[in-house]
């Protein structure tokens, strides 16, 4: 599989709401980065399946809906629209991944979103502070 469709099929499994069947796209030494705030690194699948039984409680019925992906080899780039209920509130979040895919499996994932954007809609934040 091309890396741009492994990292297709992985913005898609989310929605299955199944964290085996989304951990079956990353690799053994899996790095998973974030630049936000409130993003959770780690890595190693095994540690990031775990997280994500968390994550998928937290983020009832998320899904990533592609916008639009960019391939230069191994590397892959994505911008999302990322939609989830959170404690009875829906959210919808853009943010951009950026992965490097080989054999298959995904190597490395970098998530970029606004951290301020999740606390506005959960009304946390009114933009300047915290509320």
């Amino acid at each position: 599989m091309e890396p741009i469709e492994v990292a297709k099929s992985y913005l898609s499994s989310f929605s299955k709401g199944d964290a085996d069947f989304i951990a079956q796209h990353v690799d053994d030494d899996f790095e998973n980065i974030h630049t936000s705030a409130l993003g959770e690194p780690c890595t190693g699948r095994t540690t990031y399946r775990n997280n994500l039984n968390g994550f998928l409680e937290k983020f009832q019925g998320i899904s990533y809906e592609l916008e639009e992906a960019v391939a230069n080899g191994e590397r892959v780039f994505t911008s999302y629209m990322m939609r989830a209920d959170v404690d009875n509130t829906p959210i919808e979040i853009k943010g951009v991944f950026f992965f490097h895919i080989s054999e298959g499996l995904i190597k490395r994932r970098v998530d970029y979103f606004d951290s301020l954007t999740f606390l506005k809609q959960m009304g946390m934040s009114d933009g300047f502070g915290e509320k």
